[in-house]
């Protein structure tokens, strides 16, 4: 077995500390390797503008292709990505060895003048996920949304210095930075649904690298993997990428699930909500979509 493992990371401060959060657990678990992260630069990290601004592209695999293409060449052995960067598909070769435990799967609000329902009439919100747009105009139609990009600390210092009243960024981001002191108000995450698979890791290996599947293993769970399943099926049904309005949120209790989903069609959010069986996995999914589709085409959008 190698004595050396090389993690393969994006170099932002939050993907650093997505790859430090793996390194620790695999190195509690096999003190006796050595566990590197080697940072990689990244197309969407090149020209970050132009791809987030290209809306007919989905940005799946802006922030992923060289650091799979650096797992296939074995310049590194492992990959830790944002499992909502992930296409669906892996490339030949690449499997998901691992999905470890999930941070927090809500929104947040970081906020100059409040909670959410007392916000000034007319603030200014910042955010471009159409996502939190839809899910911000269903609950304060009278909010003003002001474009906002750039990572975790460009957007708070952006907050602070241009005119915003309040941003909506990931909770998961904030307190893996170790910024969860910035949080005004968490959103709940059944009225104000997160995008599919927030939250979650995604760590990756080659599929014939036996020695790293098996010590991958130590760090996946089961439960947060099936939930995922479902989460990300949902998205593929109605095409979910970045510019898709959609989102869901999931709560176990048990081997029981209340998935709530959420789609804009043509400014309008449409909820499902389904409570079932854990087990019936991406048939949940698919529930969902049936009800809010069914919703669609009666004209009974709620």
């Amino acid at each position: 077995m190698k004595k050396n493992i090389i993690i393969g990371s994006r170099g932002s401060i939050l993907a650093l500390a997505q790859a430090d959060f793996i390194k620790d657990k695999l190195q509690i678990n096999y003190p006796n390797l050595t566990f590197t992260i080697k940072e990689i630069v990244t197309s969407g990290d090149k020209d970050l503008k132009s791809n987030w601004e290209n809306s007919d592209v989905s940005l799946k695999s802006f922030f992923t292709k060289e650091i799979e293409q650096g797992l296939l060449d074995g310049d590194i052995d492992i990959a830790v990505h944002s499992m909502k960067d992930m296409p669906a598909i892996s490339p030949k070769g690449l499997i998901c060895g691992a999905i470890p435990d999930r941070e927090d799967a809500r929104d947040v609000l970081v906020s100059k003048n409040g909670f959410l329902v007392t916000l000034p009439q007319g603030a200014k919100i910042g955010t471009s996920s159409l996502r939190r747009v839809m899910n911000l105009k269903a609950i304060r139609p009278d909010f003003e949304i002001k474009h906002l990009r750039g990572n975790i600390h460009t957007r708070l210092k952006k907050l602070e210095t241009e005119d915003y009243d309040a941003i909506v960024l990931a909770a998961a981001g904030l307190k893996r930075t170790g910024m969860s002191n910035k949080i005004t108000e968490y959103l709940s995450g059944e009225v104000f649904p997160p995008a599919p698979a927030q939250g979650v890791l995604y760590v990756q290996c080659r599929e014939n690298d036996k020695e790293i599947k098996e010590i991958l293993k130590s760090i996946h769970n089961e439960n947060v993997a099936k939930i995922v399943e479902i989460e990300r099926e949902f998205s593929k049904i109605f095409d979910g990428g970045c510019h898709t309005p959609m989102g869901c949120y999931s709560q176990v209790n048990g081997d029981k699930i209340k998935f709530t989903a959420v789609y804009s069609d043509e400014g309008k959010q449409i909820r499902a909500v389904v409570e079932d069986d854990l087990t019936k996995g991406k048939e949940i999914a698919y529930m969902a979509a049936e009800e809010i589709k069914n919703k669609i085409n009666k004209g009974t959008i709620q």
